[in-house]
């Protein structure tokens, strides 16, 4: 089952506050789906869906209902919960073994002009309520987008951001991620910008693995850098030094292909070489760039590697303070562009979530 939680409004650096279905790339519509919902006849839709989500076990990935615990939290907190079942042919043998991931999208809390610390424990509580829900739906294994606690000020290629960088063993977030772990028996994935202060403050895109009981399992950093248009991540950190690693936890074996690393096909084959049965892609990426791949690449990883795929974007459109410009001859600009979401979960055999 998946559970996906989304924030509601996004506030802008000026303080105005709009709803992410009317600050995106789909003509003012919140997803592909919701398009072909207003225009397209049900029998036509049902064949597009076929084609454009698969089918698992003959039929279309099942929607199933959300605890109500997970979906009166969702409703009091202004957060949207869905949940869906990947069926498989039962077995002679074998026990039937179930794993519930989560995904979560959500988007920053505060202006980016608010103190870093602001920011930074708005986000925090924000996601603390999305964990509770994943907690109360009876989630297994949830993943945090990339570096979840801050906006996504890599663009800006400012120094001053650093600041929100922390350590992978013990800081604020991760200490969030750890309660959140041992409180729901629940193995957490947390992004976060690694300060490594054993190793003069070096910066890296890192994804931290907090297992069920709260311990670190270890962790892994980003592999491949973008240098493409506003990506001025090499700014701050480079390309990662931990490899392919698979965590073992109690409910499966999981990986991390954090972001960029989606395009690059080997990168993804050498997490299942290395026994990954679940490989979370967790990004911040924009419309105008990658959301005509998006859902395709992670889609494709899980068929071409015989694994699942959680797929999480973050959402909204972070507005910083200082324009900036990043050598393509475009104009100054102050923000990055519209984060778009669509988190998805992906099978082996080609079926998707919405």
């Amino acid at each position: 089952a998946l559970a996906r939680a989304a924030t509601g409004p996004i506030m802008s650096s000026e303080g105005a506050s709009a709803a992410p279905a009317d600050d995106g790339s789909l003509c003012g519509f919140a997803s592909v789906e919701a398009i072909l919902e207003k225009f397209v006849p049900a029998a036509e839709r049902s064949e597009v869906l076929r084609v454009l989500h698969g089918a698992n076990c003959g039929k279309p990935v099942a929607a199933v209902d959300v605890p109500e615990g997970a979906a009166k939290m969702g409703a009091s907190g202004n957060f949207d919960v869905a949940a869906y079942k990947f069926g498989a042919a039962a077995e002679q043998k074998r026990a039937p073994r179930v794993t519930r991931v989560g995904l979560i999208q959500n988007a920053c809390t505060h202006p980016t002009t608010d103190p870093y610390v602001e920011q930074q424990k708005g986000i925090m509580r924000r996601v603390a309520d999305l964990l509770d829900a994943a907690g109360e739906a009876g989630v297994n294994v949830v993943c945090l987008q990339e570096a979840w606690n801050m906006p996504f000020a890599f663009c800006t290629r400012e120094k001053a951001w650093s600041e929100m960088a922390e350590s992978a063993e013990d800081g604020p977030a991760v200490t969030l991620c750890c309660e959140m772990a041992r409180k729901h028996n629940m193995v957490v994935v947390c992004p976060i910008l690694e300060r490594d202060e054993v190793h003069g403050d070096t910066l890296w895109n890192t994804a931290v693995v907090v297992g069920n009981n709260g311990n670190v399992i270890g962790k892994h950093r980003k592999n491949h850098i973008p240098r493409v248009g506003d990506f001025n991540e090499s700014t701050y950190y480079m390309e990662g030094n931990t490899g392919h690693p698979v965590f073992e936890t109690v409910y499966g074996k999981i990986a991390i292909n954090i972001c960029y690393g989606r395009h690059h096909p080997l990168n993804w084959m050498a997490f299942g070489l290395n026994g990954a049965e679940i490989v979370f892609n967790p990004s911040a990426t924009v419309g105008a760039l990658s959301e005509p791949m998006w859902a395709i690449e992670g889609r494709n990883a899980a068929i071409a590697n015989t694994y699942f795929t959680g797929n999480i974007n973050r959402i909204g459109t972070e507005h910083f303070p200082n324009a900036f410009t990043s050598g393509d001859g475009k104009p100054a600009h102050k923000d990055f562009g519209h984060f778009y979401g669509s988190s998805y979960m992906a099978a082996p055999d080609a079926s998707r979530t919405p």
